[in-house]
């Protein structure tokens, strides 16, 4: 494997990293607002990351699957970690940022896994295979006109 080659996998881990944060933290917003966890939404989730990371970042494959399940692992574990931080905020009256960082990482991991149950692991694994069929599979060739 050359530089270039082994540049372009970094890149594109960091960039399936960055989705899958940007997707929790927007995953967030219909959790906080209906005040209760939905973790059906990796299914949606998982299928747009997906199609993201297919489309944006690495062509159709088996590498570019195991990015997007990867991706919408990590929404899945922030959005589970920024509600834990958020419910703190309103326990304590504090913002969300100061929150988080007086928590900390492991408590906000500790109440995160506290507050998950089996069916929500469940919605995610599907939300990754979803996520994982999406980015594999190629798209067919478009039709030209003619």
């Amino acid at each position: 494997m050359n530089a270039r080659v082994a540049f372009s996998w970094l890149l594109a881990l960091v960039s399936a990293l960055v989705l899958g944060l940007a997707a929790g933290a927007v995953w967030m917003v219909p959790t906080l607002y209906l005040q209760r966890a939905l973790p059906w939404l990796a299914l949606p989730i998982g299928w747009l990351l997906g199609k993201a990371l297919c489309g944006w970042v690495r062509p159709a494959g088996a590498g570019t699957a195991l990015l997007a399940a990867l991706a919408t692992l990590v929404a899945a574990f922030y959005v589970n970690l920024l509600t834990a931080g958020a419910r703190i905020a309103g326990l304590m009256g504090l913002g969300l940022i100061d929150a988080l960082r007086t928590a900390g990482f492991g408590l906000l991991l500790q109440l995160a896994r506290l507050g998950a149950m089996t069916p929500d692991y469940i919605w995610y694994a599907i939300g990754m295979a979803l996520a994982a069929v999406a980015a594999g599979r190629a798209r067919p060739p478009a039709k030209t006109g003619g």
